[in-house]
């Protein structure tokens, strides 16, 4: 079989790959759809505010939680069971649009069952894979799979901002429970030893313990830390300055601005790509170099926000990125041990977690007190210095791949 696509000849890993694929391709409009139920309830943008942190406040409340269940019971079995309560919460929002008895509120409050519902499967997704395919085939595993998630960002908001404006946004909620009900059974398909462990349970000793195994590792620790201030400078420079930018400089434009996401899209997807065919032999550091190309497009749309170079600066900085995921994961996924994989992956993703709120609130005051192009120019400058300068921690530098002998245990 192909090198690219050799993960598919375990069979639990086609299975979760089929199941993903759909949810994900069914899963790729639930912002837009959610965004615009909201909106056509109540059109207020803190109406739609309110929701959308209803569903982060849940994330960062349950993902410690999540790692600790996703560790102590069959993953798969997590999986299914987080799918139902997305049928149900997303379901219900659906019912509320079609009998038009929606209100603000209820939204809120079943968008935080569905954060908390996510809360769950990021843990139980990212603890599984290592057992779905052998050691040699973690990083293809892990690109084949950042290859259907990067390919439905781009076209999925398209897809469903069409079925959105011809039909409604419940019925685009409707596809994706449509996805869940297919991706529950076959799940099932999945054969998996049950997770080892003592037999007993504690949630602050499992806690505690996977705060044990992250705090021990000098190189998690590093990128985690360095994230949480580079995520925080993407999620409020690109995320809010750079739609200011886009609307308020003829430059760039609105339609403009799409080019330029769908460019970081499309680097993404080509990098995925490469990386089935070719081998990262040290993972976090060609992951943070790629990162820190980011500060390109970031510089870019304060010195000069032509449609064109920021597009092609957007390219690269995708591209850069998915080296450092793909990277990330494999990295994670050989040196922790797979009982407590989950648990540790928790950690990592409240850091992420908790600064979402944080750089959005901070970069919408900045943007309102400081001239934009500084902001952006000072943010690109300071993201390159973080993500190279972890590159010079000795562990994270030198961090190369793990034998597949030693892999699993």
């Amino acid at each position: 079989m192909s090198r690219a696509i050799a993960a598919m000849a375990d069979r639990n890993f086609r299975w979760f790959f089929l199941a993903r694929a759909i949810t994900l391709v069914t899963g790729s409009m639930s912002s837009i759809a959610l965004a615009f139920a909201v909106l056509e309830i109540d059109n207020d943008p803190f109406s739609l505010s309110l929701v959308l942190t209803a569903f982060t406040l849940a994330n960062i409340v349950f993902v410690l939680f999540g790692g600790v269940v996703a560790d102590r019971l069959p993953r798969a079995l997590v999986i299914q069971a987080c799918y139902v309560l997305d049928i149900v919460s997303i379901g219900t929002i659906a019912a509320l649009l079609f009998t038009e008895t929606a209100t603000v509120p209820a939204v809120a409050a079943l968008a935080a069952l569905n954060g908390a519902s996510t809360a769950f499967v990021m843990p139980a997704m990212q603890g599984i894979i290592p057992q779905l395919t052998s050691p040699e085939n973690l990083q293809q595993a892990n690109a084949m799979l950042s290859f259907v998630r990067s390919a439905v960002t781009i076209g999925g908001p398209v897809i469903a901002g069409i079925l959105v404006t011809t039909a409604g946004p419940a019925w685009a909620m409707l596809v994706q429970m449509t996805g869940w009900l297919i991706a529950i059974p076959i799940l099932a398909m999945v054969r998996l030893p049950p997770p080892a462990g003592d037999g007993g349970f504690s949630l602050f000793s499992d806690l505690r313990t996977g705060w044990t195994e992250f705090w021990s590792r000098s190189w998690l620790v590093v990128v985690v830390l360095a994230f949480m201030i580079m995520y925080a400078i993407h999620v409020g420079a690109w995320g809010v300055v750079g739609p200011y930018i886009a609307k308020n400089d003829e430059r760039l434009g609105i339609a403009g601005w799409g080019w330029v996401v769908s460019a970081e899209g499309v680097g993404v997807l080509l990098m995925t790509l490469v990386l089935m065919w070719l081998p990262l032999r040290r993972p976090l550091r060609f992951g943070m170099l790629g990162m820190s190309l980011f500060a390109i497009p970031l510089t870019m749309l304060g010195v000069h926000p032509a449609v064109v170079l920021v597009a092609i600066a957007a390219f690269l900085a995708g591209a850069g990125a998915e080296v450092f995921s793909t990277g990330w994961n494999v990295a994670m996924m050989e040196n922790i041990p797979i009982d407590k994989l989950s648990r540790v992956s928790s950690y990592d993703m409240l850091g992420s977690f908790v600064v979402m709120p944080i750089g959005t609130l901070v970069y919408g005051w900045l943007i309102t007190h400081a001239d934009p192009a500084t902001v952006l120019i000072t943010s690109g400058i300071l993201y390159a210095v973080i993500a190279v300068g972890t590159t010079f921690v000795p562990t994270v530098w030198r961090m190369g791949r793990v034998e597949a002998a030693t892999v699993r245990t």
